[in-house]
């Protein structure tokens, strides 16, 4: 059996229940409790569960007061931030002894291409479990790792035998492992587009094999060709060290919801500085302005304006924002605003020059 297209060694790092093992660790008297790292107020939100947690239905991004009704025992830890970040960063260390090939995807988790690698170890999967072993030695922490041919696949991959567990999915096994794959568990399929696959008759990798590219471009638009090709294992995104952000934002959640727009008027000011401020020190400007609105009902609203050049200073940020706000009627209290920029203009290496095709034996140690 052969495969069109290169293949590499890719890892995908992801600790467990991050925030809340860092507060569990640096606490041992949280250990073996159910904590949320947030707020627990009618107003907190959930930032992280700890696994013992979850097993009540508490998961991140959960109103703090909804949280607290499945788990009576629940245990609220305000977040340290700088902490979490001072541990990723023991953690990116540890990643970059290995290879430089590290692109993060948020404080806990990231892609490693170990194709070619610094301790010129040919096996991805030793690398993975000697990296977990120092992660753990170093920060006390437990993480979990995928294996296999490309990013899509790693990812899916590393939920497998969570927590402190990995997963290795060789290049033989990367058909039938696809082939057999809950349609949930594809990265990139959320619970809109799986409940809507689930009416097309689509429940599995296999069905959605089935599928010709013209019915899933018909059903799933822009994103049909994407479900064609990684269902196949096709993924040819290179991990990148340096991702290239595609939109910069700050946004407040208020104590109290607001009902005047004289009120948000002022919201508006102090988050186009903070803006402002996020832009200079990227050194970037953009040319769509979006403005995000979530209601008391916990509805969400965007509004966005494209302008013909770029900016970057508050007062430009804060007319478009003002603008975009007198566009429609609210439609309740709002309990949060946020305005972000995008069509940013940073490089642009979406259209890095593709490596040609090649027929590759699937013959490779992992």
């Amino acid at each position: 059996m052969e495969m069109d297209f290169p293949l590499r060694k890719i890892i995908h790092v992801d600790m467990d229940a991050f925030y809340a093992s860092v507060e569990q660790h640096d606490n041992p008297e949280l250990k073996g409790k159910p904590i949320a790292v947030g707020g627990g107020s009618k107003r907190g939100v959930v930032s992280a569960a700890s696994y013992e947690a979850r097993k009540f239905g508490v998961r991140s991004a959960m109103a703090g007061y909804i949280a607290k009704k499945n788990c009576p025992n629940l245990i609220f830890v305000k977040p340290r931030f700088d902490r979490y970040k001072e541990v990723s960063q023991q953690v990116r260390n540890i990643f970059f002894d290995y290879t430089d090939l590290v692109e993060p995807l948020s404080l806990d988790e990231a892609y490693l291409d170990v194709t070619e690698n610094k301790k010129g170890n040919p096996s991805a999967t030793l690398i993975a479990k000697e990296i977990r072993q120092k992660i753990f030695e170093k920060t006390g922490l437990t993480a979990s790792a995928g294996i296999s041919i490309n990013k899509f696949i790693a990812k899916v991959a590393s939920d497998y035998n969570k927590p402190n567990g990995q997963k290795t999915v060789n290049p033989e096994e990367v058909i039938s492992f696809l082939e057999d794959l809950d349609i949930r568990k594809f990265y990139g399929v959320g619970k809109v587009t799986a409940e809507k696959m689930y009416r097309l008759g689509i429940f599995k990798g296999k069905d959605l094999k089935e599928k010709s590219l013209v019915f899933l471009n018909t059903h799933f638009g822009k994103n049909g060709k994407y479900y064609y090709h990684v269902v196949r294992g096709q993924h040819n995104s290179a991990v990148k060290p340096h991702r290239i952000p595609k939109s910069v934002g700050a946004e407040r959640t208020f104590s109290e919801n607001l009902s005047s727009e004289i009120f948000m008027l002022e919201r508006l000011e102090s988050i186009s500085q903070e803006l402002e401020r996020r832009l200079k020190k990227s050194k970037i400007a953009g040319k769509t302005v979006t403005l995000k609105i979530k209601y008391s009902d916990f509805t969400l609203q965007t509004r966005s304006k494209t302008l013909p050049y770029f900016i970057s200073e508050k007062a430009m940020i804060l007319e478009m924002a003002k603008e975009l706000l007198y566009q429609s009627s609210l439609e309740n209290s709002v309990r949060l605003l946020g305005i972000s920029l995008s069509n940013l203009n940073t490089p642009d290496k979406k259209s890095e020059p593709k490596k040609d095709s090649v027929s590759v034996q699937l013959r490779f140690d992992f």
